[in-house]
């Protein structure tokens, strides 16, 4: 946890707020700050700064009290890429989310797909938006305040239609990630690379533990997707996921 990140809400209106939870323990076990010490905070969905602790209770159960003084009232810039994941495994999910927000995500859209298994969507991690605490972790991770948007479609042409009617012209990339994929990223990033550098987003979609189907790739490809691929060897889809990333973000930088 490099950064102590706290609901708008839980702040008074003189910027003092007092905690018990696991950033307490944190604070108190890890940090092992005293009176006086100053820690990293952060707003979720807006600004960073900084806060003095005003008193401490060092045993359980744990109580802290800060003084907070923002530095931004803004979270960072919406990073450049948007996610779509074909539902993994609810274990694999929770990596995944809290990676991916750390590396940089603005959505997440979780579909579904003909390889995934139809036991994952009734995953208690998708009801009553539990995932969020995954996210939290990456931002803690990056020391970050902008929450990605997370958006689930349990079927997969209801994913396909609401993005043809309202978000494709938000990007200028469009990639689909497949092993059997005749492009690679650099010539699909290469074609929009205008558009990359004056601050154009990437829509990067990553398939099951099994891959897209050839129906499912055939659709995308008819939306204007480039099939992409990074090589012969099939990864997981966690470690898919994080290559990809940072191969777009490399990529960008030199095009």
């Amino acid at each position: 946890m490099n950064i102590i990140l706290f609901e708008e809400k839980e702040i008074s209106s003189t910027y003092h707020i007092q905690i018990t939870d696991h950033r307490a323990k944190h604070i108190v076990k890890v940090l092992r700050s005293q009176v006086g010490d100053r820690v990293r905070v952060g707003v979720i969905d807006g600004g960073r700064g900084m806060a003095k602790i005003v008193a401490i209770k060092p045993k359980f159960p744990f109580s802290v009290d800060l003084d907070i003084q923002l530095e931004t009232t803004l979270p960072e810039e919406k990073p450049v890429i948007d996610l779509v994941l074909a539902l993994p495994r609810p274990i694999m999910l929770r990596r995944i989310l809290s990676q991916v927000t750390s590396l940089g995500v603005g959505r997440i859209f979780l579909i579904d797909s003909q390889r995934v298994e139809k036991s994952f969507w009734q995953a208690s991690l998708l009801q009553n938006e539990q995932y969020r605490e995954h996210l939290l972790i990456g931002l803690e991770q990056a020391v970050a305040t902008r929450l990605p948007e997370v958006s689930i479609y349990p079927k997969f042409k209801g994913f396909m239609d609401e993005l043809l009617v309202k978000d494709l012209d938000d990007y200028s990339a469009l990639i689909v990630a497949d092993p059997a994929g005749t492009n690679t990223f650099s010539e699909a990033l290469r074609q929009a690379g205008g558009s990359l550098r004056q601050g154009g987003r990437v829509l990067l979609c990553v398939g099951p533990e099994g891959g897209w189907v050839p129906a499912e790739v055939d659709q995308f490809s008819g939306c204007g997707f480039s099939i992409c691929t990074i090589g012969e060897r099939i990864l997981k889809v966690d470690t898919a996921v994080i290559a990809l990333h940072s191969r777009i973000m490399a990529l960008r930088e030199i095009l």
